[in-house]
């Protein structure tokens, strides 16, 4: 990849940062999800999660999504 001249990072710069992403017609991608959430984990456990991620061909939105409806299972069959 070529370097970037300063005004081409600018002008990239401002168009990141200065523009609204558009959904597409179909209602898919990135900026389309509905009740996207964004959670902080600690180095260690993002490196379980994405491990596990890719041996098992799932999301980590995935992976956490089944460990919690574990989770409740487990709950709900004890109380």
């Amino acid at each position: 990849m070529k370097d970037m001249t300063v005004e081409e990072y600018y002008a990239l710069d401002n168009r990141l940062t200065e523009t609204v992403p558009t959904l597409g017609p179909n209602g898919n991608g990135f900026f389309s999800r509905k009740g996207f959430q964004v959670v902080g984990l600690d180095e260690n456990t993002a490196k379980i999660l994405n491990t596990k991620a890719m041996a098992t061909r799932q999301t980590p939105s995935e992976i956490i999504a089944t460990l919690l409806r574990k989770e409740l299972t487990l709950v709900h069959a004890q109380g």
